[in-house]
């Protein structure tokens, strides 16, 4: 991703200065600036990687170059609740709420850049903030800085005069990240802390945070469970620590909201909790499960045969927090200034059966042994430990990690209704089959040595040997697992 950077001072039309509206229900501030955030929180103490509140400002980040492409389309729908949410969005749009100055952390993510890309569509000024580059040109009307959340700081400086902040960024939902502990709990507590003071330092009234149905989910099942019925997941219940410091960045912005910021002006935060993302180009889950199903890795099921998800197409996760962001303005009553919305594509699937077409363009068919979850939580266990043990001279390549077989094993469906109702969100309807082609036709040839997935870096015979021995001894502790059960 190149580096772009116009004049940082330039921002377009703002929504502070538009006269504040009375809004309702806001609750009064619970958490204070700066370090009590941590204090307050369950299971964490002070940490060296949370930046405080500071007016001094770093270094300006690198500048790059800005480019030219055309923005994502809006998704349209001849529902009169779609029809009625295009009319308040069109007004508000005649309005001039929709101008302005953003930022997007973890805007060089899959998400975060679409995300971007849409809003400078609609005639704002986004700034994308990451550690990582953008998979794409940066569009026109969007600047890059190459900085990190943990940096207090750098994140001061780049939010001068934004109006609203789409906090996306996180760490740690799938693979080998789960397994960094201080990485996941620096980037998504600390970096989390950062974004809600600098919110307040620099009187920004809007923060839309993305969260995730795990905060609510923890392996037990859930069907068509709503924002009023299903409750946080203790941190100490979570096997994993992306779900428990996303519980925890969770409520710290739903805290924040209502706090007052410098000038008299209040802060407005809401929480999205997408499931999975799909959609063109995304690489974090099609891309792993195609290559196990290549590695001959995914021949198999495991769980209730009937359980079923929800997932999320990107665009119609794009959509969710633009209407978010209009929906925390004084233009449309700040319906949901401290809000939670569940979002997904408004069907719920069977992940085999969904997954039908990813199985039927490579040559294979769907998983058909069916394998007890004891078997497959028990492996599950000892690759993590392989490949946490070996990753100095082998990358274990990770089938599913304790969590993911949890989230396939049972049913875990939420409804959209409170979405729909108060932000007016119609979800656009999308075809996995469609994100297939597209990424098999973009796909690069694979050599026979990547599709092993493993990377050695001293002699071979000793290595080979120990690998050996350590699957087997594996395999012999999954088998009495399987007969004590």
């Amino acid at each position: 991703m190149e580096l772009c950077s116009p004049n940082m001072s330039e921002s377009g039309g703002s929504l502070c200065q538009v006269k504040q509206l009375p809004c309702h229900s806001v609750p009064p501030c619970r958490l204070q600036a700066g370090g009590h955030y941590m204090r307050n929180l369950p299971h964490l103490t002070h940490q060296p990687w949370v930046k405080h509140p500071a007016p001094a400002v770093a270094s300006s980040p690198a500048m790059a170059v800005r480019h030219r492409v055309n923005g994502a389309m809006a998704a349209s729908c001849s529902n009169p609740e779609c029809a009625a949410s295009k009319l308040g969005e069109e007004a508000a749009l005649a309005q001039g709420v929709s101008t302005g100055k953003v930022v997007v952390t973890g805007g060089g993510g899959y998400f975060g850049f679409r995300l971007g890309r849409e809003l400078a569509s609609q005639g704002m000024s986004v700034i994308l903030l990451d550690m990582n580059k953008p998979p794409c040109e940066i569009p026109d009307g969007v600047v890059y800085y190459q900085s990190d959340i943990r940096d207090y700081s750098s994140l001061y400086k780049v939010c001068e005069g934004v109006d609203c902040v789409f906090h996306t960024a996180s760490y740690g939902m799938s693979g080998p990240e789960q397994l960094r502990k201080e990485q996941v709990e620096s980037i998504n507590v600390g970096g989390t802390n950062n974004v809600i003071n600098v919110c307040k330092e620099r009187s920004i009234p809007r923060l839309v945070y993305t969260s995730t149905i795990n905060v609510v989910f923890a392996g037990k099942p859930i069907e068509e469970g709503d924002e009023a019925s299903v409750p946080y997941v203790p941190p100490d219940v979570h096997i994993d620590h992306y779900s428990r410091t996303k519980v925890i960045a969770e409520q710290m912005v739903l805290s924040a909201n209502g706090c007052s910021l410098k000038g008299g002006d209040v802060l407005r935060t809401c929480v999205l909790r997408p499931c999975g993302i799909y959609g063109p180009e995304e690489r974090r889950h099609l891309h792993r499960v195609m290559m196990n199903v290549e590695r001959r890795l995914f021949s198999f099921r495991f769980g209730d045969p009937e359980a079923r998800m929800n997932w999320v197409h990107v665009d119609n996760l794009v959509l969710a927090h633009t209407l978010a962001a209009e929906a925390l303005t004084p233009q449309r009553n700040c319906v949901a200034s401290g809000q939670a919305y569940f979002i997904n594509d408004g069907v719920s699937v069977n992940l085999f059966e969904w997954l039908t077409p990813l199985f039927e363009k490579l040559g294979y068919s769907r998983p058909q042994i069916n394998l007890p979850v004891s078997v497959v939580y028990s492996a599950a266990i000892l690759v993590e430990y392989l490949h946490v043990v070996l990753k100095p001279v082998i990358e274990v390549p990770l089938l599913f990690t304790r969590n993911e077989v949890r989230n396939i094993a049972v049913s875990h469906t939420f409804k959209i209704n409170k979405a729909r109702r108060e932000l007016g969100f119609c979800p656009k309807p999308y075809s996995l089959m469609d994100s297939v082609d597209q990424y098999m036709k973009s796909r690069q040839p694979r050599s026979s040595a990547s599709l092993l997935g493993l990377s050695w870096t001293s002699q071979l015979p000793q290595h080979l040997l120990l690998l050996l021995l350590l699957i087997g001894f594996s395999l012999l502790l999954v088998m009495l697992s399987s007969i004590h059960n």
